[in-house]
């Protein structure tokens, strides 16, 4: 009978070992399917978010090696005044990308592109000319401004551009500065950009590709001219020309025969690779009567890619206001461009670009 009981005792333990050992199994077995499900559904959330205003994006960005682009943070596009006024610009230098187009009286007006870069000034900020959005939503950037013509503010709604106007916002965002004149006195920072960008509930990141095809390795052009010394003529009032430093490899950049500087630091603005673009700009009637311009920039149009104190023709191709513009050599390859910062100048159609 003792027997008995001990058997039947031992046979109990055994089976609730058993039954134990079952529910641990199931339990990490339910644990792991959990956790494969999960991370895959993840991924699928995150690869099929796209776009759209207001969605995350994918926040892994292959880590290429370039310096110039990389991270997830999203641009800002920032609209820079380049009347004489407004010289010593501030923050130009800390800019990826540089944008000049001709605007009324022969000017030209500047957009600088930050990405990763904590700028305390950045100015000064002047107002939209409605085709530099087609270059702000290409670079997926967040458009800020100072004011806008009626073209731009219509168009910044009906392309739904993420933009900031700096004259909505307060003074502590937008400040002016003492040492210039009304209206070449507006300055703002990254911060400030990034802050209100929060609260408009902007998206902050960005998967998307940079614009041009950066390369680690130096790009020295085989063919093409000497480009020592480049000279740009907007109109007759404004030329665009830089000068080589072999010692470097930069370009320094002048405006209208002067050495264009930072306010800040006092030091000379340069840039690694310059890319220029003919394009036909006509008189806008906008019903203000103050010669504001349109650009016909939709299509396939000749250039130029320089860098390293060469010059070689490309064809520059956009095909819509939102899309990427492809820099091609004339054999029709997207071409290579050195990993530093880039000015784009978007130019008349007949301006006489020289090259020494």
């Amino acid at each position: 009978m003792i027997r008995s009981n001990k058997r039947r005792e031992k046979n109990n333990k055994l089976k609730i070992f058993i039954i134990v050992a079952i529910l641990i199994i199931l339990t990490v077995a339910s644990i792991l399917a959990y956790m494969i499900l999960f991370k895959d559904k993840n991924q699928n959330e995150i690869i099929s978010l796209g776009t759209e205003e207001g969605n995350i994006e994918e926040e892994i960005v292959e880590d290429t090696g370039i310096k110039i682009y990389s991270g997830n943070e999203r641009p800002i596009a920032v609209m820079i005044d380049n009347h004489k006024g407004a010289w010593p610009q501030a923050g130009l230098q800390k800019a990826y990308s540089i944008y000049e187009i001709i605007v009324e009286g022969g000017e030209t007006r500047l957009m600088a592109i930050f990405k990763g870069q904590n700028v305390e000034k950045i100015g000064p900020v002047r107002s939209s000319r409605h085709y530099f959005l087609d270059y702000a939503l290409e670079n997926d950037a967040i458009y800020t401004h100072y004011g806008w013509s009626p073209k731009a503010e219509s168009d910044i709604k009906s392309l739904g551009v993420n933009n900031i106007n700096g004259i909505t916002e307060n003074s502590s965002s937008f400040w002016r500065i003492k040492q210039k004149s009304s209206p070449h006195n507006v300055l703002t920072s990254t911060s400030k950009i990034k802050e209100i960008a929060k609260e408009k509930k902007y998206k902050t990141t960005s998967s998307k590709k940079s614009v041009l095809n950066y390369v680690t390795d130096e790009v020295e052009l085989e063919t093409g001219v000497k480009a020592n010394k480049v000279k740009i003529p907007y109109s007759t009032l404004h030329t665009t020309s830089y000068q080589y430093n072999p010692e470097t490899k930069t370009y320094t950049r002048y405006a209208r025969g002067s050495k264009q500087k930072d306010f800040e630091t006092g030091k000379e603005i340069t840039t690694k690779n310059i890319i220029i673009t003919f394009v036909k700009n006509t008189p806008l009637n906008d019903g203000e009567n103050k010669d504001r311009q349109n650009l016909s920039n939709i299509g396939t149009f000749k250039g130029y890619y320089i860098t390293n104190g060469k010059a070689i023709e490309i064809k520059c191709v956009k095909e819509s206001r939102k899309a990427k513009t492809l820099y091609k050599d004339l054999n029709g390859n997207e071409i290579d461009v050195n990993d530093g910062n880039t000015i784009f100048n978007i130019c008349p159609i007949d301006a006489n670009a020289t090259f020494e």
